[in-house]
This record gives structure tokens, C-alpha cells and sequence, in this order.
């Protein structure tokens, strides 16, 4: 009786059940939107939130990091890589003339800090270089063509990665040999297993080094700037999920509106079935089953939609569309549909109530 009391005015049942459907699509898509974001976000700190970057303090009496503080460095830490660097800058030119400007990098053991999408990134850089991936294009280097770095020749033997995390500039990787003239290091860095990992190795050469207020050597990590990275959008996710169960709520009004008109039009029929024995409880259930119906109806076609909604949303920001198929997206699937059930219920309640409780001699008269 439910089902077929909704088809007696298909155009009202159909703008009332789009009223949740927009609803619904306003929460799981503004979800969704926020966990892309979040994850976008994560995987750019993620390549920086193991790792440990030192360099001199401001008590240091060298410019730079020591022979020595390098060994000390590797006392204290033996079970995670430490690769002291030395930097600079220069102008590499392409085959026509156009130059760029990069920063040239001279480290040892580069496939620590760096991953190459082709070639090689060897465990000891002796000989050849690195170039990221956007200069390499730019200027239309290709692997085994020669760049020139203080008056010395180098072939390029990998290109670098650089679409993640902020090392998307220009970057040139060269033998720490080619730097000798520099006497210290620039920086030290130390790759972790994991962000808890990375805080504890930064409290242990804190100890170490830093007595007091001196500050011997400076320790910069990530991970605490990704933890709260994470707690921004989780606040931000709760403020898209309330803004989006606005429009939920408005469409809940409309569904109150449609139930209760509905009621209104059906009273005569309400009282004939309670004048014949049909109970108040049956008549109860049978409009809040019209109500849940609705709710049902445009749950699932505003999740539907949502998912699509979702799958674009990914490839935009991600470019893995099928990240949305995990729990973190897909839970906001679960809170669209239960809000739309939920809220068409609710909706439905007072209508329900008032045409159970209508004296059925009164709804007969009227």
C-alpha cells in the first residue's frame, strides 16, 4: 500500500525524492572532495615527514657540518641512512641556447634520497649526474647526454621523480666530489622508516649535540607538520560533512511537506480504513514506509551519483580513480545514505502520527 500510494502523484514523489538525492549528493561528494584533498596532501609531505634535515645551529663555530659531526651523527643513528650533502647552483643550457637556472646537489649515496622514474640512481654516485624530470624536458635531455657543472663533464644517468612532495623544481645531482671545494657540509639528512621514527632519531642528536641552550646543530622533520596536515582536514571534512547535511535537511522539509499533504488528501481513505478494523499502529507504519521509501529511493541514486562524483574527483586530484573505492571515501557513501533514510523517517513521523490518531468518524465527516 506504501509503494503504491507514492505512484499516485509521481511528479511531487519524484521532486521530493530529488530533494534527497541532492542531499545526499551534497554530503558524500564534499566528503569525498575532503579525503582527495587530505590524500593529496599526505602523499606530498609523505616523501619528507621520515626524513631528518641538519644543518650547523646557531652556536655552531663552523659554516656547515663537520667530518667529525657527520661520524657523530652516524654513532647515534646506525640503522637509518645519513647522507651529508654539499649545494650550489648553476645555468644548464639545452642544444638551442635555452638555459634554466638549477640547484646542483652533490651527495654520494643518492638512491637514498632519490628515485629516479628512468635509469639509474646508484648507491655510490662516483661518476655522472641526476636531473629532475621537468628540467630534463624542459631543455630536452634525454639519458647519456652530457651537462656541464664547473668547467667538468657529466653524463645524465637518471631522471629524477618530481611530481611529489616539494621537490618539484629544477635540480641538478652530481658526485659530492664535484663540490670539494667547499670545506663543510651544507646539510645532513637522515631517511627514517617512519615519521615516529624520524622524532625519535631528532630527540637522540638533540641530546647529543644541543647541551643547554646551545644549539650546535639544527634538526628540521615533517612529521609533526603532517600530523597536523591530517587534524586540519579531518576538521575540515566535519565542516564539509555539516555544511552538506544543510541541503539534506532542507530536502527533509520538503519530504514533511509531501507526507503531510499527502495525509491531508488521503484523510477520507485513512478513515475508511480505520472505521474496518485497520489499527492505529498499521496506519502508522504504513507512512512512515512511504517516508522511509522516499529516503530509500533517493539514498541510492544520490550515492550512485556521489560515486561517480567521486571517481572524478580522484582522477582530478589524484590521478588514481579508483582510490575512491576505499573506506575513507566510501564511508561518506554509508553517511549519505543512512542521513537520507534517517531524515525521510523523521520527516515522516508527525504526518504518521496525525493520521494515526485522526478519529476515524472525524476523518470520515471530513
Amino acid at each position: 500500500m506504501a509503494w503504491r500510494n507514492l505512484g499516485r502523484n509521481r511528479v511531487r514523489t519524484a521532486l521530493a525524492t530529488l530533494g534527497i538525492v541532492i542531499g545526499v549528493v551534497a554530503i558524500a561528494s564534499l566528503g569525498i572532495a575532503g579525503v582527495a584533498l587530505q590524500q593529496q596532501a599526505t602523499t606530498d609531505l609523505g616523501s619528507l615527514a621520515n626524513e631528518v634535515t641538519i644543518r650547523s645551529g646557531a652556536d655552531s663555530d663552523t659554516d656547515g657540518v663537520t667530518d667529525e659531526q657527520v661520524e657523530a651523527i652516524r654513532s647515534v643513528v646506525a640503522d637509518a641512512p645519513v647522507v651529508p650533502e654539499k649545494t650550489n647552483s648553476t645555468t644548464l643550457s639545452s642544444r638551442d641556447g635555452e638555459e634554466t637556472f638549477v640547484s646542483v646537489t652533490g651527495v654520494t649515496n643518492a638512491d637514498a634520497l632519490y628515485t629516479v622514474s628512468a635509469g639509474d640512481s646508484p648507491e655510490r654516485l662516483r661518476s655522472g649526474a641526476l636531473l629532475t624530470n621537468g628540467t630534463a624536458r624542459r631543455l630536452g635531455i634525454e639519458l647519456g647526454d652530457p651537462v656541464t657543472y664547473d668547467g667538468r663533464l657529466y653524463r645524465v644517468q637518471g631522471i629524477i621523480e618530481s611530481e611529489g612532495g616539494f621537490g618539484g623544481g629544477s635540480e641538478l645531482v652530481v658526485p659530492i666530489s664535484a663540490l670539494d671545494e667547499q670545506e663543510h657540509y651544507d646539510s645532513v639528512t637522515i631517511v627514517a622508516t617512519d615519521g615516529d621514527d624520524a622524532q625519535e632519531i631528532v630527540s637522540s642528536l638533540e641530546a647529543r649535540f644541543n647541551e643547554g641552550d646551545e644549539e650546535e646543530l639544527s634538526f628540521t622533520n615533517f612529521a609533526g607538520v603532517q600530523e597536523n596536515v591530517n587534524s586540519f582536514f579531518n576538521t575540515l571534512n566535519l565542516a564539509l560533512l555539516g555544511i552538506g547535511a544543510i541541503s539534506l535537511v532542507v530536502a527533509s522539509v520538503a519530504i514533511l511537506n509531501v507526507m503531510l499533504m499527502s495525509t491531508i488528501e488521503r484523510r477520507g481513505e485513512i478513515g475508511v480504513l480505520r472505521a474496518v478494523g485497520i489499527r492505529r499502529g498499521e496506519v502508522l507504519r504504513m507512512i512512515l514506509a512511504e517516508a522511509a521509501f522516499l529516503g530509500v529511493i533517493g539514498g541510492v541514486v544520490g550515492a550512485a551519483a556521489s560515486l561517480g562524483t567521486g571517481l572524478v574527483i580522484f582522477e582530478v586530484l589524484a590521478g588514481d580513480p579508483t582510490l575512491v573505492f576505499e573506506w575513507a571515501s566510501l564511508r561518506y557513501l554509508g553517511y549519505g545514505f543512512g542521513f537520507a533514510v534517517t531524515a525521510s523517517v523523521l520527516s515522516g513521523l508527525y504526518p504518521a502520527w496525525k493520521a494515526a490518531n485522526d478519529l476515524p468518524v472525524e476523518a470520515l465527516r471530513g
